[in-house]
């Protein structure tokens, strides 16, 4: 039975381009520059791609790009935008939860929940930060995003989806304090028009749980910040009120 992100992504790379979630890209991606020291001869590995708005832009700017996701629709409209862009990127459908490179690149990106943390269970998302370390060459970075467990302790979650309206709509949602997980009614409409509703469930982290997951798959250094749309920063120290973290991690050199 197909997890109900591979039903959500199946066919949704139109409506996903225009979330309001992704029109940061340029600002992320001048983030993911400025940890790299705008150095264009470093290859770089794009986790949960999606339709490969980081990746592209990444490639425009002269650098070697590999992105990859579970879902081919997301890798088909990534496909065709780099095309109509006139860039290169080797882009794969592969699943984040398996083996898929060996010390091959400086740099991975996980950027607006690719992958990580959307699994349902704790051990496959520990199992995409294992495969993502495995990708780089030692003192490679990660550059992350991820959903950040001090926010719905002190906020609500459906006033934040209120206030941020997407392509999608939440209906009944909860948030389990036992296992950090927000499940909720999901209705959305496909590309070519049909309108779905399914169940989704994912994961919130705190920042010591996360730490504690990067250093055990195998990062030496970890750091984590305040996530604002398009403008990452090491600058923005992490609170309760930020929906997302923001994290650097460096693997063991």
């Amino acid at each position: 039975m197909a997890q109900w992100y591979e039903t959500l992504f199946a066919n949704y790379g139109q409506a996903y381009d225009k979330e309001c979630f992704t029109q940061g890209t340029v600002g992320e991606v001048d983030f993911v520059e400025r940890e790299l020291g705008s150095d264009r001869s470093k290859l770089i590995l794009d986790i949960g791609c999606g339709t490969g708005r980081h990746a592209i832009e990444l490639a425009g700017r002269g650098y070697g790009v590999t992105g990859f996701d579970l879902s081919e629709g997301q890798i088909g409209r990534a496909r065709e935008k780099a095309a109509a862009a006139g860039v290169a990127v080797d882009f794969q459908c592969r699943d984040a939860t398996q083996p898929h490179f060996e010390g091959e690149f400086d740099a991975a990106l996980m950027f607006c929940e690719g992958a990580f943390p959307l699994m349902e269970t704790d051990e496959k998302n520990y199992a995409v930060l294992v495969h993502a370390c495995a990708a780089l060459r030692p003192g490679g970075k990660l550059l992350m995003t991820t959903l950040n467990a001090l926010y719905p302790l002190l906020h609500s979650l459906k006033d934040f989806y209120d206030a941020n309206k997407s392509g999608t709509t939440a209906g009944e949602l909860t948030f389990d304090l036992a296992t950090f997980r927000e499940c909720a009614e999901l209705t959305f409409t496909h590309d070519a028009g049909h309108t779905h509703t399914l169940r989704t469930s994912e994961r919130y982290y705190t920042p010591p749980e996360l730490c504690w997951l990067l250093r055990t798959a195998g990062f030496a250094q970890v750091g984590i910040f305040g996530c604002h749309l398009g403008q990452f920063s090491r600058e923005h120290p992490l609170t309760p009120d930020d929906f997302e973290m923001l994290v650097v991690a460096e693997k063991t050199a």
